[in-house]
């Protein structure tokens, strides 16, 4: 099991590394690594909402007895769970394999930290298009850009944070 987790790690940095050469000039190796990463994982978000809403769900409410869930809502229910761990997993071996913290510590940064972009989406949201009447597609953009930033730094300065004070954190808990 550990062969192939090796495996697939170095053949993801190897093909993120390529893929870097045109833009080595322009910005950091682990901010590609992040963008790159965090790109493939929109993608894979953005496709299994579709594939769950569509074809698991077909468009249709969950019942659950107690509540009924819409289709919308349920589908990113199912799929949070899978790109909260692929996301986890690709910045801490990945971007943020420097981090001397240990991987329970991580996790649970990690988990604060998207909780903070959803909370953040959804405020800035509700701001955009409901007090400052930006259309909503052009809103959803423009927060986008803001989470990331906000995200990146979260991750780079807290969930993986490298240096002193992580060695102290780490041997304090």
């Amino acid at each position: 099991m550990a062969g192939r987790r090796k495996f697939i790690r170095t053949t993801v940095l190897q093909i993120i590394a390529w893929a870097y050469i045109p833009f080595r000039k322009f910005i950091p190796p682990e901010t590609f690594r992040y963008a790159s990463t965090g790109g493939f994982n929109v993608v894979l978000d953005i496709f299994l909402y579709f594939v769950f809403y569509n074809f698991i769900l077909q468009k249709q409410i969950i019942d659950f007895g107690f509540v009924a869930v819409s289709p919308y809502i349920a589908s990113f229910l199912f799929v949070f769970p899978i790109t909260f761990t692929t996301g986890f997993l690709f910045a801490k071996y990945i971007t943020f394999t420097d981090s001397l913290l240990r991987g329970h510590t991580q996790l649970v940064r990690y988990g604060i930290s998207v909780g903070g972009s959803i909370i953040l989406n959804y405020v800035l949201l509700k701001l955009f298009v409901e007090y400052l009447f930006i259309w909503p597609t052009v809103s959803k953009m423009i927060i986008t850009v803001i989470v990331v930033i906000y995200s990146y730094a979260l991750q780079r300065y807290f969930t993986f944070k490298t240096g002193k004070i992580a060695i102290l954190e780490r041997n304090s808990g």
